[in-house]
């Protein structure tokens, strides 16, 4: 097996890959799996992982990797949430080896190993409650206490064992757990649970069982089942991995692929939340209009809100593949998306707080269509007919009465170019009655044209505004996103006279949204549709949204064309 791409500078990951196909480890084998528990939608952290796993099946000849849902808790998981990550890892580009596997796949075999330990005298079924056993732990500084259940007799335990398979016991009644060692320096190799009793449907195996095995005996022996080579985790899981390699050296056999668990840095990013349980509060108390709500940092919620696989995957390689965790600041996922669509969006003309500017010098009832740029970062876009007429709208905010020699909008007496069209100069406004500017009128130079190649269309001037003609404007509204947090760390942070976490909901920003109804853009935007991503000029990047139509558009705000918060920082 050759490695496909080694121009690009090596993590420490594919270091040790390469080292094992040079000394023909598992004869040149490999394979990969993402595992992730079907109880959420998938957020930027597991973006990471899928780039990496995924993308090692991609980039070495003949590996695989394996997409496996870690079902074994009926009780926070569901299909939903099977469909959505399989989608999510499909839209980011990546597919997986065979058809999707499922731990609930291997329940049989998980529970046949299971009576093994117990016929081997390495497991035991204890009575005692959870917090009783958790009280007996001790602390990696003093030793736990044996169970008073611990010395079982193996047909006892196996009876018993047999009864909690057939619901014999109430839930929380009692738990099989794993006889290593209760002195043990390393917490988890303190005879950990194997399997607890849970009396709810699952979502593949309905009533079949009413035990479950917990995550560390399912883990590893999944990987060992499905001969993985590589176990990549996240670094919370090194202190696990004398565990994983425990019960693989109860149960592997000398001739069969052993899986051999890494730990890589997780991916943590400022002003956000990565808890899935947090993400799961935040829908279920309608502080956000549900997963894939654009302010939230699911891979839904991204696309929703404009980011494309591209982005993602970009922003994966930036941030790399390291031991140590840090927080990445969103600034440079957003940096990710600017620098992908400043390359592929459309440029369009949209205004989202719209005033009326008559050009009282233009002919009535005439309208002419001019040539726009698409994009001018890609040569092969092409260009499109934009419609112009005598009363046009421009930005409320691109016009003052009077101003100062900075403002280099529109102003009475100043000249400013139209994009893609003439230079205007501002000549009156009307007010109303409590004076507020309601109209706003100027002449134009009709041998100014954009691209006429006169004289005058050559003359410089200060500024340019963006605009869509009045008689052709489509209505449309905007959803303005931003960070939902206005914290940076805000699961992080703690009272500073109680001591005690905040909780992480106090730091919501309560701009996170605002709907602007009213809005008016171009007439080529109603022949798009829902996803297609779009530069409005001169005021960011927009998505048509998902729940979108010709007669009702939506666009939502991706990203500003730079970075505003750092300007507030």
């Amino acid at each position: 097996m050759e490695e496909k791409n080694t121009e690009k500078r090596l993590d420490f990951i594919r270091e040790k890959i390469t080292e094992e196909l040079a000394s023909n480890k598992n004869g040149g084998k490999l394979l990969f799996r993402f595992p992730p528990e079907p109880n959420g939608y998938l957020h930027i952290g597991h973006a990471k992982s899928i780039c990496l796993n995924f993308g090692l099946s991609q980039e070495f000849e003949g590996a695989g990797t394996n997409l496996r849902f870690d079902d074994t808790n009926p009780a926070k998981e569901d299909q939903e949430y099977v469909d959505s990550i399989k989608r999510d890892i499909e839209w980011l580009g990546f597919n997986w080896e065979g058809e999707p596997k499922f731990t609930s796949d291997y329940f049989d075999q998980l529970y046949d190993w299971a009576v093994k330990l117990i016929k081997e005298g390495k497991a035991y079924v204890d009575d005692q409650a959870a917090d009783v056993i958790a009280s007996q732990k001790g602390t990696p500084t003093t030793p736990g206490t044996n169970s008073p259940f611990r010395e079982r007799s193996v047909e006892e335990n196996l009876e018993l064992f047999e009864g909690m398979k057939e619901g014999k016991f109430e839930e929380g009644s009692r738990v099989l757990r794993a006889k290593i060692d209760m002195a043990n320096p390393n917490m988890h190799l303190r005879d950990p649970f194997l399997y607890r009793i849970i009396k709810k449907a699952h979502h593949r195996t309905g009533d079949k069982w009413c035990i479950y095995p917990m995550y560390d005996w399912a883990h590893g022996q999944s990987d060992y089942i499905e001969g993985i080579t590589n176990s990549l985790c996240t670094t919370e899981f090194e202190v696990h991995r004398p565990l994983y390699n425990w019960f693989l050296d109860q149960l592997a056999e000398a001739d069969k692929t052993r899986p051999e668990q890494t730990e890589f840095s997780r991916l943590n990013l400022n002003y956000t939340v990565m808890s899935k349980r947090k993400l799961l509060q935040l829908v279920e108390e309608g502080v956000v209009n549900g997963w894939d709500d654009p302010r939230m940092p699911t891979i839904s919620g991204l696309r929703r809100r404009g980011y494309t696989p591209a982005s993602i995957r970009n922003f994966a390689n930036t941030v790399g593949i390291t031991k140590r965790d840090n927080v990445i600041d969103v600034s440079l996922l957003e940096f990710a998306i600017r620098e992908d669509l400043n390359k592929t969006a459309p440029r369009v003309m949209a205004v989202l707080d719209p005033i009326k500017l008559v050009i009282d010098n233009y002919e009535e009832g005439k309208t002419e269509w001019l040539e726009a740029e698409n994009n001018p970062e890609d040569e092969n876009s092409g260009s499109r007919q934009v419609p112009f007429s005598k009363e046009l709208y421009i930005e409320r905010e691109d016009f003052k009465e009077s101003a100062n020699r900075k403002f280099f909008r529109l102003t009475i007496g100043k000249e400013v170019r139209l994009k893609n069209a003439y230079i205007i100069k501002g000549e009156s406004c009307v007010k109303d009655e409590d004076g507020n500017i309601t109209e706003i009128h100027c002449t134009y130079d009709p041998l100014s044209r954009s691209g006429s190649g006169t004289e005058e269309s050559k003359r410089k001037v200060k500024g340019t505004l963006h605009w869509v003609s009045a008689e052709h404007a489509v209505d449309a509204k905007v959803n303005l996103y931003d960070r939902l947090f206005s914290d940076e760390a805000p699961d992080a942070r703690k009272d500073p006279e109680t001591k005690e976490v905040i909780d992480f909901k106090t730091f919501l920003n309560p701009e996170s949204l605002q709907v602007i109804e009213g809005c008016k853009v171009e007439p080529s935007l109603k022949d798009n549709k829902a996803g297609d991503n779009f530069q409005f000029q001169r005021m960011g990047y927009f998505i048509l949204d998902q729940d979108s139509t010709p007669e009702n558009m939506i666009f939502n705000k991706t990203v500003g064309l730079r970075d505003s918060w750092a300007k507030k920082s």
